[in-house]
């Protein structure tokens, strides 16, 4: 009997802005990211998302790589401004039959699409109106979800609405590093994240009133997770604590502020002390349109810190070692993350929980025998895999795992630099060639995870 649920899902993940490229074609209009990649110094060598994986013009060939894994899901965004141009108004029926194509593809191949609404690609067009400052943001992303509903919920049953808002907005409207390159007061930003957290709101609320599949409903949000560095009851606590709080230094990072008026209905007492009269206004009506029944709560894990207590049972920052194993993204490799996270989200938040990110980013390339040996990989999802299974087993309602990502693509202010993929991508030809990992996984994936071996060396 395998050690993962009869019903897991095992999936692979991506993002529009990531693979599809063909930013001007077909009607598609542009977004923050297309501006941010124009600015001269935004993005590692001057990379843009102009063709990145040419998703959009390889349907077919990219749902058979995706299906030939084994994998019953493939989590996917939307481009927004691929289906209405400007935003709001006139709708672009191209950028309609490319997504129709994609998901009848993926279901002939017996693939569920799990569809994120905004994976961070705001239309320019709305943003030169006030993107996430705006007001009226929330009603934007109510009428898009409408629109979306109304030509894909016959087919598509599993919604994710936001993707890591700690990330556009924090690295977008703060610190000026992502899209759309702002830097914003305290004040601002927070107002921004307040009209992300109703536009989520009314989202999920359009999507139970006009789905016409039996919708399975999520949010997808990253914080800062920390580990605890032992067993005892006193450093765990001290982990689950630095978990929540809403840190001074790095604030707009963190899950309590982000996931408390999703999940819980409200923003944190810690949160709002902290920010005095920079928090946003907000009613209970607000609260109320925040907080939607989900059916699952989307995690994306890569790494996390580690804390124990001190001597006050505060927590406080273990430092690591020197030469501590890291990525390429200098991401602390803590394959615990993958036990922790899922266990306290879980315990505080009482949702069933769907790991929709998790992933190494290295340094592939071909070898002289024409084949991409990625062992790195390989260890570092079984290292992960490992302690999800634990979570499993201790008891934590874990119902899928999507490895980020099928193919190496356009990684945001890194550009090309970075390669996550189970598939290597060759830029220049768009020559897709599975890595070593690929095979792997799917191997994981056809023993529903028996394959993963639960006896490992520490990792040093």
């Amino acid at each position: 009997m395998s050690s993962f649920p009869d019903q897991f899902t095992w999936g692979v993940a991506s993002a529009s802005y990531q693979v599809e490229g063909a930013t001007a074609t077909d009607g598609r209009g542009p977004s923050v990211w297309d501006a941010f990649c124009a600015t001269p110094g935004k993005v590692f060598d001057g990379h843009t998302g102009q063709i990145a994986c040419d998703s959009y013009h390889r349907v077919d060939e990219d749902a058979s790589l995706i299906a030939d894994l084994g994998v019953s899901g493939y989590r996917l965004s939307l481009s927004w401004s691929r289906l209405i141009p400007n935003g709001i108004g006139e709708l672009n029926e191209a950028g309609f039959n490319y997504y129709d194509r994609l998901i009848d593809a993926l279901l002939a191949r017996g693939v569920n699409p799990w569809v994120t609404l905004y994976h961070w690609d705001l239309p320019l067009a709305l943003h030169e109106q006030g993107g996430w400052l705006d007001p009226r943001s929330p009603q934007w992303f109510e009428s898009f979800t409408e629109v979306v509903m109304d030509r894909f919920s016959d087919r598509v049953s599993h919604w994710f609405t936001l993707n890591e808002p700690a990330i556009f907005l924090g690295l977008g409207y703060n610190e000026g590093t992502h899209a759309p390159g702002l830097k914003l007061s305290r004040k601002e930003v927070l107002l921004a994240t307040h009209h992300a957290l109703l536009a989520h709101g009314r989202a999920v609320q359009v999507i139970r009133a006009k789905a016409k599949k039996t919708p399975v409903i999520g949010f997808a949000p990253v914080g800062n997770l920390h580990t605890p560095a032992s067993n005892s009851e006193a450093d765990i606590e001290a982990a689950r604590t630095a978990t929540f709080e809403v840190p001074e230094q790095g604030w707009t990072y963190n899950y309590g502020w982000y996931c408390d008026p999703v999940m819980l209905g409200q923003y944190p007492e810690q949160g709002l002390r902290l920010f005095g009269k920079d928090a946003p206004a907000f009613t209970d009506a607000d609260l109320a349109t925040m907080h939607q029944p989900l059916d699952m709560f989307g995690v994306n894990i890569y790494s996390a810190a580690v804390a124990r207590a001190d001597e006050n049972g505060r927590p406080e920052i273990v430092p690591g070692v020197r030469g501590y194993p890291m990525t390429m993204f200098r991401w602390s490799i803590n394959p615990e993350s993958l036990y922790w996270g899922p266990k306290f989200l879980s315990e505080r938040y009482k949702l069933p929980v769907v790991i929709t990110e998790n992933g190494l980013a290295s340094m592939d390339w071909v070898h002289a025998d024409g084949k991409v040996h990625d062992s790195g990989r390989i260890d570092y999802l079984t290292r992960y895999l490992n302690e999800l299974r634990r979570a499993i087993a201790d008891g934590v309602d874990v119902r899928g795992y999507f490895q980020w990502s099928i193919m190496d693509n356009f990684e945001w202010a890194e550009g090309y630099a970075l390669r996550f993929g189970l598939v290597y991508l060759d830029y220049e030809t768009l020559e897709r060639i599975p890595k070593e990992s690929y095979s792997w996984y799917q191997k994981v994936i056809a023993s529903n995870g028996d394959h993963i071996p639960n006896k490992l060396v520490p990792i040093r």
